[in-house]
């Protein structure tokens, strides 16, 4: 799973549904790269905006049926010239009041159905798009040099850990939200994917890693994956807590059968989550009413809060998941898996420390913010917002572009805080020895560290001692 703190809870629940092990890293998977979405025709940089994708990545149609592949590249024609002519007109200086006169009533009509009937309006919206543009499977096609997609295989494996005891099925799971009107969309996706949805990076990683090519070369470097291991992508809709598995393809029963059983206890996993989710609302907590819940709050267009996204984030923990699997952390921790034992250079620790827990201390600094002071440093009120030149955000007509987040994303009322404003609690399970060697490398973790951003504690595995490092070098037992 992605680090992401909504994955901690949703992870603790699948555990529970059976005997399952999970991991956490940066959910870009390690993959600097575009995708182009065949459905939609949009590109999206699915990597930290701190990086440049490197590489692209092109989904196209599968083998299908060819009277099917006609009516979807006919729909999707049609579809699209729709909403190019609809774009026109509403934009276009002299247009958009005969617009309103030529459409008014079916638009009226439309917007009463949104409003009262939003679960409904969704599933007929679907329905009739995929009448029109049936969808069709689709593999990828990429342009990553093998010698690349090695080193990106194995980075992955080591930084986790995952280099011995492969199961017979491993997911590499993404996560995504899906919510309607909401200018603030991205907010809610995946931040290593630079905010986009992470399904697709998932699914590239397992197809460099079911590669006999590159699992050949795995096994030269010493991680040996097993011929009946099958690697498979899956995305986490954070809003409703749905997984959907990748389509498996040919393969043989055995597999099929324990994604069936996974499948299964995703589907559990899910309503024991959308029950704790609306602990957070105050909301019925029964399962059928809480998942009736987190399905309306994500099709409501007047929806202002669907999802709590990353709030209350306050931790960032690296180390292994024994450490962490029998706690209850809320929602409130990054967990990235860590093996100090097979790091032994450091290098999985060092691109821990400088891109993920970065960007981790980013997002935190982010709410620390919105949350100070939401009219300065955030958007202020989402009820009051006003879309501009589809680039920015003002409140009402007359404010200067706005930054940061909503009130709704980071206060449980108008007057009281969900989101607790404090710095990243960074806990890293290594030697401390290993940790100096590459704080003294990197200027942005003493930036971060020693002008107090972030607060950083390393649990010595060799003495089992808590340490906060306040000084280059110098560490003080942490008390607290």
């Amino acid at each position: 799973f992605c680090m992401d703190v909504r994955s901690e809870p949703f992870r603790m629940k699948i555990e529970r549904e059976g005997n399952y092990e999970t991991f956490g890293c940066a959910g870009f998977f390690g993959l600097p790269i575009s995708v182009h979405n065949y459905h939609t025709g949009q590109v999206r940089d699915c990597c930290p905006v701190l990086i440049k994708p490197c590489y692209q990545v092109f989904e196209e149609p599968a083998s299908e049926k060819p009277e099917r592949m006609i009516h979807h590249q006919k729909g999707r024609s049609f579809l699209k010239m729709c909403h190019r002519v609809y774009q026109d007109l509403k934009y276009n200086f002299a247009t958009p009041f005969a617009l309103v006169e030529a459409i008014g009533l079916w638009c009226g009509l439309w917007m009463a159905i949104r409003t009262f009937m939003p679960i409904r309006s969704v599933k007929f919206r679907q329905a009739i798009q995929e009448k029109v543009m049936p969808t069709i499977a689709t593999l990828l096609r990429m342009d990553i040099p093998l010698r690349n997609q090695i080193v990106y295989a194995e980075s992955v494996l080591r930084i986790i850990g995952l280099t011995k005891n492969f199961s017979r099925l491993v997911v590499l799971c993404g996560h995504g939200s899906h919510t309607e009107n909401n200018p603030y969309a991205s907010a809610l996706d995946c931040g290593a994917c630079g905010g986009n949805h992470g399904g697709s990076n998932g699914k590239v990683l397992a197809a460099i890693l079911n590669s006999y090519e590159v699992r050949t070369a795995l096994a030269e470097k010493g991680i040996a994956i097993p011929d009946n291991t099958l690697f498979v992508g899956a995305e986490h809709n954070t809003t409703t807590d749905e997984v959907i598995l990748d389509d498996l393809g040919e393969v043989n029963s055995p597999h099929k059968e324990i994604a069936e059983t996974l499948k299964a206890g995703f589907i559990k996993a899910g309503i024991a989550n959308n029950q704790y989710r609306c602990t957070t609302f105050g909301l019925d907590t029964s399962p059928s009413n809480a998942k009736n819940h987190v399905f309306k709050r994500s099709s409501d267009w007047a929806e202002v809060r669907p999802e709590w996204g990353l709030a209350r984030n306050a931790a960032f923990i690296i180390g292994p998941r024994s450490l962490t699997k029998d706690l209850n952390l809320d929602g409130r921790c990054f967990l990235h898996s860590y093996e100090w034992e097979k790091d032994e250079q450091g290098v999985s620790l060092e691109s821990i420390l400088t891109a993920s827990m970065v960007v981790a201390q980013s997002i935190n600094a982010q709410y620390f913010f919105s949350t100070l002071n939401t009219m300065t440093y955030g958007s202020g009120s989402k009820i009051t917002h006003n879309i501009t030149g589809q680039f920015g955000i003002m409140q009402g007509n007359s404010s200067d572009l706005m930054q940061g987040l909503p009130l709704q994303l980071v206060n449980a009322t108008d007057d009281h805080c969900y989101h607790e404003p404090m710095r990243l609690q960074v806990i890293v399970y290594a030697p401390r020895s290993k940790i100096d060697r590459i704080v003294e490398k990197h200027a942005v973790l003493q930036n971060l560290i020693f002008n107090h951003w972030i607060i950083f504690v390393a649990i010595d595995p060799q003495v089992s001692k808590p340490y906060r490092l306040i000084a280059k070098a110098e560490w003080v037992v942490n008390r607290q």
